[in-house]
């Protein structure tokens, strides 16, 4: 860490002690805007809001917010050093303060004529060298040419890893239904839950089957137990343990540790300490994903990521896209108090997008303490969730409508399906533009009343409008647009931690319940009974289960 960036760190004033905090909340104090009054009084607010980065079209003109909330905003980044801070990060300052690490996940998508350094060295050659290996491996194995053990053609690729070493690829495989190769199927298992590897298992041949194994230091608790589980699987099927070489592959930078697991280390792909968990699926973690849809389609995903790096780097922030709508999110969670907000992707292929987001905007913003280690004197991190639409509709959408918790929303959706079933496309988007026209404008008792409503059930069919939603429009998902929607993610995620101060890159809050399940595990598996010394609750759980286990 430079001297120069330690001293901002240090010197770095609270955000709600400056003028410009204060003149937004004195703008707050005047009262929440109402939708259709702004809509009614300015014809071009559609026109005004909606911005573009890469293929997305982002409608931002249902937020309560007007040109003055956006001016005040944008200065409040900018007494936070937003655009220092955008340019510290790429050029691979260490602004992971905790762990004294640079944050350069955008150095995995960059070009090879890019430079990206850290500590005086470019990095993008190793990047390169690491895609290629990737590509080389998955061509490999998509082709046919890699085989089993036994010469047989691999159909099967189980990922196992847990947190960001599952989510992004687990995620992105199936965004990318259409572009997976039709005689391979991936798995993932994250959960050490003894059903989730289990279930993989009983549908796949080992003679078949790859497994990755990814995991950073090869050796967190759950990868590793369900990668032995696997490993033991393996041999008693194929009655060999040199299978193991040609059925298991690497993600991490453990090299004793892989290769006493039994692999090759040419099957060992790498990936460094200044990409964090959550910001790695465009690395080597992304192998199963490459297998699943071919390193051309990784690659146009990586030039997605790209265009919005490129976007956030050098656009000022009032026609930043994800960094207004990172400080609209400060507006809900800071001022107008709203703790949640939903993503709801109108694409079923993006199912677990809202899971993805919930692990990179919590993890990355889940912060008590400043980047000096001072408290907090603002909320941070809004607790994420969704549902693909229409499922939501017939499930939590009543609270949004007619709840009395306002929850922002973006509603994510495609111009072209890949399916050929154009007319349910249409039923598809046609919901989401409705949902965010009624949420935004509602039905006032008058307009319910004129339309025959018995008097009595008026208040019911009531909805109050003004909740606040953005639309995002791409023309299909695609592995360009992929990218740009996650980078469009993080980049905002980014932006709120530096408004309110915080290390947005490490994530210390899980640690602590790690430590004790590594104590818990002696405890609860042990031949002799253990002296306890946990809280009344915990020790009286964990007789009961070594009873009811047989343990004593």
């Amino acid at each position: 860490m430079t001297e120069n960036w330690r001293d901002a760190v240090t010197d770095m004033p609270r955000i709600t002690e400056t003028q410009e905090w204060l003149d937004l909340m004195a703008h707050a104090s005047t009262g929440i805007p109402d939708l259709r009054t702004l809509f009614s009084s300015d014809q071009h607010r559609a026109d005004t809001f909606t911005k573009t980065v890469g293929d997305l079209e982002v409608d931002l003109s249902k937020h309560l917010v007007t040109d003055e909330t956006i001016r005040l905003l944008v200065h409040v980044a900018d007494q936070a050093g937003l655009s220092t801070r955008i340019e510290a990060m790429f050029a691979g300052e260490r602004i992971n303060v905790t762990e004294d690490r640079p944050v350069l996940h955008v150095a995995l998508r960059a070009s090879q004529s890019d430079v990206f350094t850290v500590d005086g060295k470019d990095v993008v050659p190793e990047v390169h060298n690491e895609l290629d290996r990737m590509g080389r491996f998955s061509d490999g194995i998509r082709d046919g040419s890699k085989t089993g053990f036994t010469d047989t053609r691999i159909r099967h690729v189980v990922n196992i890893g847990i947190g960001g070493s599952d989510l992004g690829p687990s995620m992105a495989y199936r965004a990318l239904r259409p572009f997976a190769h039709p005689d391979i199927t991936c798995h993932f298992v994250s959960n050490v839950d003894p059903a989730a590897l289990s279930a993989v298992l009983a549908i796949v041949d080992p003679a078949e089957t790859l497994f990755i194994v990814s995991s950073k230091t090869f050796t967190t608790l759950e990868t590793i137990s369900n990668a032995n589980r696997a490993r033991a699987w393996l041999i008693d099927r194929l009655g060999d343990e040199a299978a193991v070489a040609h059925h298991f592959v690497a993600v991490s930078t453990n090299r004793s540790g892989v290769a006493s697991f039994g692999i090759r280390l040419e099957n060992m792909f790498e990936f460094w300490d200044w990409v964090g968990g959550r910001y790695s699926m465009d690395s080597a973690i992304g192998l199963s994903l490459m297998i699943a849809i071919g390193q051309e389609s990784f690659r146009d995903m990586l030039d997605g990521f790209r265009t919005v790096d490129l976007h956030f780097r050098n656009t000022p922030i009032e026609r930043n896209v994800p960094a207004l709508m990172g400080l609209i999110g400060i507006w809900y969670r800071n001022v107008l108090k709203y703790p949640t907000y939903a993503v709801l992707p109108y694409a079923q292929d993006l199912n677990r997008f809202p899971a993805y987001l919930q692990q990179l905007d919590m993890e990355s913003n889940g912060k008590s303490v400043r980047l000096d280690g001072s408290p907090v004197d603002l909320d941070t991190g809004p607790i994420v969730w969704g549902e693909p639409g229409t499922n939501g509709q017939h499930a939590f959408y009543q609270l949004l409508h007619q709840g009395t918790t306002v929850v922002p929303a973006d509603l994510i959706g495609f111009i072209e399906p890949y399916e050929d079933h154009a007319h349910q496309h249409d039923i598809l988007i046609a919901s989401m533009f409705a949902q965010s026209e009624a949420l935004a404008f509602g039905r006032t008792q008058h307009e319910v009343a004129a339309s025959g409503v018995p008097a009595g059930q008026v208040n019911h069919r009531t909805f109050p409008g003004n909740r606040p939603t953005s639309v995002i429009l791409a023309p299909q998902l695609n592995p360009r647009v992929l990218g740009q929607l996650v980078a469009l993610y993080e980049h905002k995620v980014f932006t709120q931690g530096v408004v309110w101060g915080i290390d947005s890159f490490d994530q210390w809050g899980v640690e602590l319940g790690k430590q004790l399940a590594t104590t818990l595990i002696d405890e609860l598996t042990s031949d002799v009974t253990p002296d306890l010394d946990h809280d009344a609750s915990t020790n009286a759980l964990i007789r009961h289960y070594r009873r009811a286990r047989g343990r004593g």
